[in-house]
């Protein structure tokens, strides 16, 4: 599925949606701008955070971006993930869970829809398994890059 303008513009009616992204702020600007255009126009919209709960990298970037527009924010992460992805404070809620399966059931529980952003391969794992859901039947959320 693409990121075409009239599913951006269908944004509008959802109330939670799922970034998945990167630990790591990526080796171009670019990235990092996206992370805080796509977290200012959830705000801009009112529409609530849920993503794998990093303080670090593009996960640390949107969800400061999207606590401090007064969002709320739900982070997911695996235990063995929290000393390499939480750096200092955390930002919103969060919920720790037992491993990888477990965050994405739980981040697909608490979403709408979801959006990737650009990361390595557990992003890339993470959107293709929503997108593997939506052709099995599992979901009828949209997912979109």
């Amino acid at each position: 599925m693409s990121g075409s303008e009239g599913e951006i513009g269908s944004m509008n009616k959802f109330k939670k949606i799922c970034v998945f992204c990167g630990s790591n702020s990526g080796n171009r600007d670019v990235f990092g701008d996206a992370a805080l255009d796509l977290g200012n126009e959830l705000v801009r919209r009112k529409i609530d955070l849920v993503y794998g709960g990093g303080s670090v990298g593009l996960m640390g970037l949107i969800s400061q971006t999207v606590y401090e527009g007064g969002c709320h924010v739900l982070g997911v992460i695996p235990e063995a993930l929290m000393p390499l992805e939480i750096s200092g404070k955390s930002v919103g809620e969060v919920i720790t869970v037992a491993d990888m399966h477990e965050r994405k059931a739980k981040m697909a529980q608490e979403s709408e829809a979801f959006i990737a952003l650009p990361g390595g391969y557990g992003t890339m794992e993470e959107t293709l398994e929503m997108i593997t859901w939506a052709q099995l039947g599992i979901h009828k959320k949209p997912v979109t890059h």
